[in-house]
Formats: C-alpha cells, sequence, structure tokens
C-alpha cells in the first residue's frame, strides 16, 4: 500500500510541480444530448410563453415565464423600460383590457446559446407579436429579441429581454 502511494506521489509531483492543473468538467459538460434537447425545448416554450399568455390572458403563464424579483429587465423600442417584476404589473390593466386583442405571434431563427454552467442560456429571434388594440393593429413584425434565460429552482425564467428593429427597416 505504502509502496503504491509513493508510486503515485512520484507520478504526480513531476506534473504538479510543472505548474499544471486538472480542472473539474464543466457542469455543462457533464450534460448528456438528452438534457441539453430538453432544456432546449423548455426555453422555447418559456419564450414562447412570454407572448403566447396574451391569446387566453393567462397571467400565470406570464409570471410564471419571466423573474419575478429586482433582477427582470426588459427593454422595448420605446422609451419605456421595465425595470423590475413590479413594474411588469402596470401594464397588466392594458392587456388584460378586452379593447387588446391577441392575433398571433411567432418566434423566427430561434438560437439559443447555453452559458458553460449550463444553468444560463441567451437566446435571439426575430419576433412577430400580432395583436390588435380597439380594432387597430398593435403590433411588432420582424422585431429582433434578444434575452437571458435562467434556470431558477429547476425551471427556466426569462431575467433580462431586450426588443428592437432594424434601423434600415
Amino acid at each position: 500500500m505504502k509502496a503504491a502511494l509513493i508510486m503515485l506521489l512520484a507520478a504526480f509531483l513531476p506534473v504538479a510541480a510543472a505548474g499544471e492543473h486538472f480542472e473539474a468538467p464543466r457542469q455543462d459538460e457533464l450534460r448528456t444530448d438528452a438534457d441539453r434537447a430538453a432544456d432546449r425545448e423548455a426555453i422555447a416554450e418559456v419564450i414562447s410563453s412570454v407572448i403566447g399568455w396574451a391569446k387566453t390572458k393567462d397571467l400565470s403563464l406570464f409570471y410564471g415565464s419571466i423573474a419575478n424579483d429586482e433582477d427582470y429587465i426588459s427593454v422595448t423600442p420605446g422609451k419605456r423600460v421595465i425595470k423590475r417584476f413590479e413594474d411588469v404589473k402596470e401594464s397588466v390593466p392594458f392587456w388584460m383590457s378586452p379593447d387588446f386583442q391577441y392575433v398571433r405571434h411567432e418566434l423566427k431563427d430561434l438560437e439559443i446559446t447555453f452559458a458553460r454552467c449550463g444553468e444560463v442560456a441567451w437566446f435571439y429571434c426575430v419576433l412577430d407579436d400580432i395583436n390588435t388594440y380597439k380594432g387597430e393593429p398593435a403590433s411588432w413584425e420582424n422585431a429582433r429579441w434578444t434575452g437571458v434565460v435562467e434556470k431558477r429552482d429547476g425551471r427556466w425564467v426569462v431575467v433580462q429581454q431586450h426588443f428592437s428593429f432594424a434601423s434600415d427597416r
């Protein structure tokens, strides 16, 4: 036993002395392809729910799709920046009004990239968010949408998002 330990140390010490170090695998490297695919699907569903909740005006679906705390931030093409979950609630009367009607939404070219930790990801897509307000179009077409999602308590939520339009449109 002692001889084996001495041999192990003799083999390891030159490597350690040369400044080599060994890193544990990243959490993302330990996940299987099936785990990544399941997370990717869950993230896509959450991203879609941030807009799609309006179809049935299901606020619990919307609230369950975004961070419900001070970390949440949403930047829109207009001047308004929503800097925390509590600020989201200010728009609820508009969305819940019978004057606001969801028509459809589509996420095009959705790309999801995972951080090395596996608990954070960022996304990009082109969004068509088609609605009416008092019978008039109230839509975003070909909006660029980027954001960050984080896995919290086993579920993915949008923590940050930014919507914009190309300047050449």
